[in-house]
């Protein structure tokens, strides 16, 4: 099967989330120098900061206190730093600020004014 044409496939299948032709070519490449693995390989470089322990750790706190800053957690947590906590507490914990809350995202917290 040519690049071309496994490029389409793919694309048809994930439309805009399609990778490029130069992506499949390189897969297409490697599969023909003998690679039977589809799973990303080990990759050297920095490990992630963000640990199973760290993540329920901010939670509590964040449960305790829902009106607090980023900064307060910062200096509660001197060795995690601010962007780390940020992700922390919007990514793996899913909260927003509402009404000067954080909450849930699937929350039905109302704001009263």
């Amino acid at each position: 099967m040519i690049v071309a044409e496994i490029h389409r496939q793919i694309s048809e299948v994930y439309e805009e989330n399609t990778k490029s032709e130069g992506m499949v070519r390189k897969w297409v490449r490697a599969f023909k120098d003998c690679r039977t693995n589809v799973h990303d390989e080990e990759r050297r470089g920095r490990s992630s900061v963000v640990t199973e322990d760290l993540v329920p750790k901010f939670d509590e706190k964040v449960r305790k206190n829902k009106r607090f800053m980023i900064s307060s957690l910062s200096n509660e947590s001197p060795q995690v730093s601010r962007s780390v906590l940020y992700g922390i507490v919007t990514e793996h914990l899913n909260y927003r600020k509402m009404c000067s809350l954080w909450a849930g995202w699937n929350s039905e917290t109302v704001c009263r004014i």
